[in-house]
């Protein structure tokens, strides 16, 4: 079992937000997911851009994962510390 002493991301790793790739690949803009889940534009925005999300609100996450018909891990990714 690993313990983390410090709070650095390069020692235990960062979750990558896939919501970008997942609506190229369907063709969805952002605008129409905020329609069809009837999430904020600028929540998208965030996890579309995986920029200043520090924490994640599941329900939103449910709702993308409804509407866009797919699993968490399609959504979210976890990413190894550089050795």
């Amino acid at each position: 079992m690993k313990s983390i002493v410090h709070y650095h991301t390069e020692e235990y790793g960062t979750i990558k937000m896939k919501l970008a790739e997942l609506l190229k690949d369907r063709g969805i803009t952002r605008n129409r997911l905020r329609t069809l889940t009837g999430v904020k534009y600028d929540v998208i925005d965030r996890y579309y851009k995986g920029e200043g999300v520090e924490r994640v609100d599941l329900d939103v996450l449910a709702k993308l994962c409804y509407v866009l018909d797919c699993e968490i891990s399609d959504l979210l990714e976890y990413e190894q510390p550089a050795k």
